[in-house]
């Protein structure tokens, strides 16, 4: 598999994730009777200075909020190091924050340009004298919820599990009796909490697994789930993941998506249920399914060409989403050709034909265009294409479709 296929495969998913800062996660879980550090939101410097006060904390912590990771190392374009900021004079977290929002925030997981960052959180900063690692997770083999915890938190789950994996404890849950208090106290004791903290930590983990069904969740992990000197189990850190075709009734939990860093395109493309990523090249690729596209990606790659992006237009396809989709891919300046590659099972060829030629009419398309379908309804997909007196560029199979697209690119 080439670069450009592998590099597809890792971000390729049926849907845009649902994007939360870290503060919608927090407050998501303060609703649900989680314990999480108190904490304040603010997008002032004079709001976090406020906030900092009310805190009443004997030492506060100030985090720049973007979704990319890696903030403790970051720098900003005002010349203020790290996003994240400990200290216990109130006065600074407003000095810091002045230096944070409204400013771009660079990271190893940034754009070069960085994230202009438009809202901090101001917490109060707990001590953590022991770390473990929780999570509730849908599992194929188990079909349905399963807890996973470990004593060793705060570092990387999957590295526990490959140097000690006795370290690793599970616990199914039955999806019509819940979370037992024997299986929560269970995974209490071999999370390492003792005494009275034992039976606080079952409690959280009951509350954490109320929280997943609320939500609709897929996963919420939880790590480090930690210990305090003074006798608190808190939750420090989660990420949680949501079902996206809970949509509909979790209309207010969706309306946190935060898209501010994602891209323009591939945010309206979710809009019409397509699938878009931007690349570098200047052959734009439509197709039903992420393996087609990879594999379109390849062939183009390997007759020459590089492609600018792909669009996967999924199964149950309409005549307005290849509209949308020919409008999403001739925005990009950098496209040169269009390379349509159709393989109806589920997807009707002919819907595909009637979308393609409106879009040619109506946008005026002003770049070749190479089309190959295959499947259901093809004989008639065919003929409307090649009776609409358009300049389409008819191709046998996709080998065919990318030599004939990187030719239709004007040499330079």
């Amino acid at each position: 598999m080439c670069p450009i296929a592998i590099g597809l495969l890792a971000r390729v998913s049926p849907r845009r994730w649902l994007n939360l800062q870290e503060y919608q996660s927090k407050k998501l879980m303060q609703d649900n009777g989680v314990t999480v550090q108190r904490f304040f939101v603010a997008d002032s410097a004079s709001e976090a200075l406020e906030a900092a006060k009310r805190l009443k904390a004997k030492e506060i912590v100030l985090k720049a909020q973007i979704l990319a990771g890696g903030r403790g190392k970051g720098v900003f374009d005002s010349g203020l190091k790290g996003g994240v900021h400990l200290t216990k004079d109130p006065a600074v977290v407003g000095e810091l924050a002045g230096k944070m929002l409204g400013f771009s925030l660079t990271t190893k997981q940034t754009p070069k340009e960085g994230v202009k960052v438009k809202t901090v959180m101001v917490a109060e900063a707990l001590d953590i004298s022991r770390e473990t690692y929780f999570a509730i997770l849908m599992d194929r083999s188990c079909n349905g919820p399963v807890m996973v915890g470990s004593p060793q938190g705060g570092v990387d789950i999957e590295e526990v599990a490959a140097t000690t994996p006795e370290l690793i404890f599970k616990e199914v849950i039955d999806i019509f009796e819940g979370v037992r208090d024997d299986q929560a106290l269970r995974m209490a004791a071999n999370l390492g909490f003792k005494g009275p903290l034992e039976r606080q930590a079952a409690d959280q983990i009951k509350r954490l697994y109320d929280l997943f069904l609320k939500v609709d969740a897929t996963q919420v992990e939880v790590n480090p789930l930690g210990e305090t000197p003074e006798g608190q189990v808190v939750c420090f850190d989660a990420k949680i993941n949501f079902d996206d075709n809970a949509e509909f009734r979790q209309k207010a939990v969706f309306a946190m998506d935060d898209t501010a860093e994602s891209d323009p395109l591939e945010t309206e493309a979710a809009k019409y249920d397509l699938k878009y990523i931007g690349l570098d090249g200047n052959i734009a690729c439509f197709v039903n399914g992420a393996g087609l596209a990879m594999a379109t990606c390849d062939i183009i790659d390997l007759h020459g060409g590089k492609p600018a992006n792909f669009l996967d237009l999924g199964g149950g396809v309409k005549e307005n989403q290849v509209y949308a989709a020919f409008k999403l891919l001739t925005a990009d300046p950098k496209v040169e050709a269009i390379l349509v590659n159709i393989f109806g099972g589920i997807v009707n060829c002919a819907i595909i034909a009637n979308g393609i030629t409106k879009a040619c009419r109506e946008l005026e398309l002003k770049v070749p265009l190479v089309v190959r379908l295959e499947g259901t309804n093809v004989q008639e997909a065919k003929r409307i294409l090649s009776e609409s007196g358009l300049p389409i560029t008819s191709a046998t199979d996709l080998d065919d479709a990318a030599k004939k697209a990187v030719a239709a690119i004007p040499k330079k």
